[in-house]
Order: structure tokens, then C-alpha cells, then sequence
């Protein structure tokens, strides 16, 4: 049985893509000390400034994580997905041909970098899958603040770690009982580990892989 995962025009697409990632570096970044990049990426009012530093780099989830985000979409039979943090659209790709192989649906994501939109949006053309997708510029606590889908099936989280609780609260009474929240890399946000692992927090989440947290919304 084929897929819109493993098909053209999205599988050699998702490889080339992958191969450009692993290829880009950013000078402006190797500037910045482990300290001070540390202490950016745990702030949350100088995020934007590593952000726009790393606008460049494309920051993807890995391979084995975007094969996730399309099983989980899948197995759900999402509709709805919100997505922090699109950067240049490979786990976007991911989860529209998702919503494509359920039989439509739709992918809100947020990114305040414009040239990372012009790429992102190029790629979703290409991959076949733009129709299904809206990709809002600016900061996610804004651009995520209205305008959702009344249930949300599916939220990843991959933007500024700092921000992963606030982003949370804000489409949090949208997620249906059984919703799934992939949040990438969120070690670098304690606050948001200790939110969804807390006993009484209305999910159950458990790491899943090296640098992956899986949370599901109860009911």
C-alpha cells in the first residue's frame, strides 16, 4: 500500500531536503558562547534574538521524529493540527501528508522568520500538500491567540523551548480528550516537563526517544 510519505512527489523531496539541512551552519551562531545560547534559549523575552541569529539554520525534528508525527496523525485519524515552530516545513510535510492520507484536513503552523515562510511554503508546494496547510507569520502567542479550529488533534511543539508552556495554555481548552502533544527537545524546557508530567495535570506524558516528550490530553 502506497503513502503520501513514501511516494513522489513528497519521499525525494523530504531526502533532498534533509541533505540541505545537514549542510548549513551558522556563522552568527558559533559566535554566540554555550552559555549565552543557553540562557537565550531558556528566556522568554530574548528568544526572538537567537532566533533571528539561527534564521538560517533550518532546525528540523529528525527523521525518526517526523515518521512519528505521521503515525500518530494517522493512527488518530487527525483533522486539526497546530504546529509552534515551522521553520523551513519538514515536519509540516510530514503531518500534511498525513492529514492527506486521512482525507483532508488542516495544519495551522506559526514562524516569525519571513524567509524561512517563502521556503517553507515553496517546499509544502512542492511536496503537493499546500492546499492543507496555513502557515501564520509572527509571534506564535499572537498568531495562535484566535482564529483555531474549535477541536485540535495533534499539537507539535518545535519554536522557542521557553515559550512551550505558554503555547500550551493557549490552544489548551481547543485539544479534544485524546489529543496528542509532541513537544521536540523539551528538556530545554523544564517548566513545560514539570506542567505535563505533574500528577493532577490533566495529561499523560512520557518521554519518548532521546529529545521527545509525548503527552496526551485526558479527558
Amino acid at each position: 500500500m502506497t503513502t503520501t510519505l513514501t511516494t513522489a512527489p513528497l519521499a525525494p523531496l523530504l531526502d533532498r531536503l534533509f541533505l540541505q539541512a545537514a549542510a548549513v551552519t551558522s556563522p552568527a551562531l558559533a559566535s554566540i558562547s554555550r552559555e549565552e545560547r543557553e540562557r537565550l534559549m531558556h528566556s522568554k523575552t530574548e528568544y526572538l534574538d537567537l532566533y533571528s541569529r539561527m534564521k538560517d539554520l533550518w532546525l528540523p525534528v529528525s527523521r525518526e521524529t517526523g515518521v512519528l508525527l505521521y503515525q500518530l496523525a494517522r493512527s488518530t485519524n487527525a483533522r486539526n493540527i497546530i504546529e509552534f515552530g515551522t521553520s523551513f516545513g519538514l515536519s509540516t510535510l510530514y503531518m500534511a501528508a498525513a492529514l492527506r492520507d486521512n482525507g483532508g484536513g488542516r495544519l495551522i503552523g506559526s514562524e516569525f522568520e519571513p524567509s524561512k515562510i517563502a521556503k517553507a511554503r515553496e517546499h509544502l508546494a512542492e511536496g503537493g500538500v499546500s492546499d492543507l496547510v496555513e502557515i501564520r507569520e509572527g509571534d506564535a502567542l499572537k498568531t495562535l491567540a484566535s482564529g483555531l479550529p474549535e477541536s485540535i488533534d495533534l499539537l507539535l511543539l518545535d519554536g522557542a523551548k521557553a515559550l512551550y508552556p505558554d503555547v500550551l495554555a493557549l490552544v489548551e481548552s481547543l485539544l479534544r480528550p485524546g489529543a496528542l502533544i509532541v513537544a521536540d527537545n523539551a528538556d530545554h524546557s523544564p517548566e513545560y516537563l514539570a506542567r505535563v508530567r505533574a500528577v493532577d495535570s490533566g495529561y499523560l506524558s512520557v518521554p519518548f526517544a532521546a529529545d521527545v516528550e509525548l503527552s496526551m490530553r485526558l479527558g
